[in-house]
């Protein structure tokens, strides 16, 4: 079932379960391969330097790979289970290159809810098309209830 933000920004973990799925996609672009490197201080040439990319493996400039990544984060920080989620541990596996111009997939399922620990195992993918360019787990610690609003 296609998850959709939370009318308060975030589900508390009561709100959880297993198999809840929340997608975004977003548009790799030049923009945005320079503002993440300007932000991780990664100017590493394979991604921004066309002449260089081109004479590697990859033919051309590649986005970084925690690019990709963090539009999963992105999910998981608004939509699913949004605000108030803390990131506990990720891993991550690189499958395919992102390229400017690709639009990636980022979609987070709930794979496990743990009512004791307040964590909450997410199955974390990336897609450019059909191609499942990244793949890993996520453990994220999850409010449990609401405050109450400030009077």
């Amino acid at each position: 079932m296609n998850t959709g933000p939370h009318a308060s920004g975030g589900y508390i973990l009561e709100e959880l379960s297993p198999g809840m799925v929340a997608i975004k996609d977003v548009t790799v672009t030049e923009d945005r391969i320079q503002q993440f490197a300007e932000a991780s201080d990664d100017f590493n040439p394979v991604h921004m330097d066309e002449a260089f990319a081109s004479k590697t493996a990859y033919r051309g400039r590649i986005a970084h790979g925690l690019l990709s990544a963090s539009f999963g984060s992105a999910v998981v920080g608004t939509i699913l289970p949004g605000a108030g989620a803390i990131y506990l541990s990720q891993t991550l596996a690189f499958h395919r290159p992102v390229r400017i111009g690709d639009v990636v997939r980022a979609r987070i399922t709930v794979a496990a809810v743990d009512q004791e620990s307040a964590r909450v195992t997410l199955r974390t993918e990336g897609y450019v098309g059909e191609d499942c360019i990244m793949e890993g787990e996520a453990i994220v610690r999850v409010p449990r209830r609401r405050r109450p609003a400030r009077a």
